[in-house]
Parts: C-alpha cells; structure tokens; sequence
C-alpha cells in the first residue's frame, strides 16, 4: 500500500513563494478582494510560514513552505462530528464538501493550522471562470476546505499506469508546488517504497518534522540547511 508523503530541502529552498502561486492557480483558489483580505479572510492552501533562527549575535528570518502535513495521526479527523474529513488508505487526509457542515471544529484541532474556511462565494471576475482547472471542484461558501497533496493528480498518474499495464512509478506524481518551484526543492513520493526518492531524502541526518512532540506523525518532512 502506498503513503504519500512530501519532502522540502530548506538549503534548496529561497522562499520566493512560486509553490503558493502554484497551489492557489491549480486548485481554483479565488481571490479574496479588498474587503475579505481586509477581513483577514484571505486564504491558501500552502502558507510560507516564518521562522526565526540565531546565530550568534545575528538572527535569520526564513520563509517554510507549509502545506497540509497529512498527518498519519490527524486531529482534524477525529473531531469531525459528520465524519467530512478522513484519513484515506493512502495516507492523504481528505475533505468531503458537501457533508462539511462548517462548524470549523477540524480547523481548532489542527495545530497547524492547515485548513481554511470558504467565508465567502468564490467570484470570477471576466472569463477566468472558464480557466478554472477542471479537475478540482470549486467548493461553496460555508465549507473547509485543505491542501490535497494535488490528489488528482495522483488519480491522473495511477490511470495513466492503469492504461499503461503497469504500476505507478516514483516520479510520475509531481503536485503543482513541487512542479513549479524553480530550485527543485520539493519532493514527493511514496514513503513505503525504500527505493523512492523521499524515502531516501527522510533516511538522511538532515530530516525534521515541525512539532513531533504532538503525535500527530505528519508525513511533510523537512531537510535542515547544511552549515
């Protein structure tokens, strides 16, 4: 059985935000407009969440990309009181809309806080609409809604091997984020697989996960700068 899981080399990593551009234009994100974002409604699937580091008398301001961590132990799901977010067989914590009854219990228990809540009915100003990718479903106002892992692309490459007669391949799912970061620092792949790519980059000495004091075994991983 595969478990997906994400990999993000920080040495590699410069910050420059193109992962949440990506994410945002290939899951039909709507823009928020002036008067949501000054309601502090606007909102992402992947955040770049800052971070502080000392050295010496100098004190460093990075950027992480944070996407939802797809936890092997998801609070989220446990607190759902009409069961519209789960833990599939593949380790991707999923969203069911039209059972999400917005009651944003899930987004109180993720200490991450990965998921957003739709305040709003999405807009598509001119024919953008129409640019929409047709393989994400545009969610209602009222609803929460979450990082995915890009999980149609996953059900396109495992089709694609179907067809194919073979077996999906490491390499053959890329989520936009990773797709589209310009110093390739994002992996992805199946962590049950020894030979895949982030299994390799996990077994590394480099290797953390934020807050693994919590429990909640997300399966994003990050690689520390090298000194």
């Amino acid at each position: 059985m595969r478990r997906w899981g994400m990999v993000i080399d920080l040495d590699r990593c410069t910050g420059c935000g193109a992962c949440m551009a990506a994410c945002h234009q290939e899951n039909n994100l709507t823009a928020a407009g002036p008067e949501q974002t000054r309601r502090d409604r606007a909102f992402h699937w992947l955040k770049m969440l800052p971070t502080e580091s000392r050295l010496g008398d100098e004190v460093m301001t990075r950027y992480l990309p944070q996407p939802c961590f797809q936890c092997d132990n998801p609070p989220c799901v446990r607190v759902c009181p009409v069961h519209a977010t789960y833990l599939n067989h593949e380790g991707i914590v999923g969203q069911v809309y039209a059972r999400c009854i917005g009651c944003r219990y899930c987004m109180a228990a993720c200490p991450y806080n990965a998921k957003v809540f739709n305040w709003f009915e999405p807009e598509w100003p001119g024919d953008m609409k129409r640019k929409a990718n047709p393989d994400v479903s545009l969610r209602p106002k009222g609803v929460v809604e979450k990082c995915t892992f890009c999980h149609h692309r996953i059900n396109r490459a495992k089709e694609e091997a179907r067809v194919e007669g073979r077996d999906v391949r490491d390499g053959d799912v890329i989520p936009a984020c990773a797709e589209n970061c310009p110093t390739q620092a994002i992996a992805f792949g199946d962590l049950n697989d020894p030979r895949s790519r982030v299994s390799q980059l996990v077994s590394g000495p480099r290797v953390f996960r934020l807050q693994e004091d919590l429990g909640t075994e997300p399966k994003v991983f990050y690689l520390a700068e090298k000194e």
